[in-house]
């Protein structure tokens, strides 16, 4: 594993390796969720219904080098697509706080360790019901907000 500057989520987005990029990643896996858009309003509602390759009990893709090939509709945020995807992004992502020049939250895993943001219920772990379970007319019945 390359190594990871100290302190490297302070810095612009832009001067992070791409080790940095990855590890600036808090799990919370609410980026795999279905979302519905309004098509009036344009605003977003979660569901807890995750994308199939969604791993419940790690937060994690569960085929994270494939994931777009396997899942097409797969948004891959860089730097490059961070601008256009933020607000499809929960608004503790650490990437949009970065981004919007924000501080990490004192749950993220870099400052308080891997398993406060499931303890606290920031994650996703173990709240999510699997894509193939449910119909896509269906989906309001797995509304669950703006997770904001």
């Amino acid at each position: 594993m390359a190594k990871l500057r100290d302190g490297f989520w302070t810095r612009p987005l832009d001067d992070l390796t791409d080790a940095e990029w990855e590890a600036l990643c808090d799990g919370c896996g609410k980026c795999c969720l279905i979302k519905l858009e309004d098509e009036e309003s344009g605003a977003l509602t979660y569901t807890d219904v995750a994308c199939r390759l969604f791993d419940d009990a790690t937060c994690r893709c569960g085929n994270y080098p494939l994931r777009r090939q396997l899942v097409p509709q797969c948004v891959v945020l860089s730097r490059e697509t961070l601008a256009s995807e933020a607000a499809w992004m929960p608004a503790s992502c650490a990437y949009r706080l970065r981004a919007e020049g924000r501080p990490l939250p004192d749950w993220h895993p870099l400052l308080a360790g891997p398993d406060r943001i499931h303890a606290l219920g920031h994650s996703m772990r173990h709240r999510t019901t699997p894509e193939w379970e449910v119909a896509e007319e269906d989906l309001e019945d797995y509304a669950i907000g703006d997770l904001s």
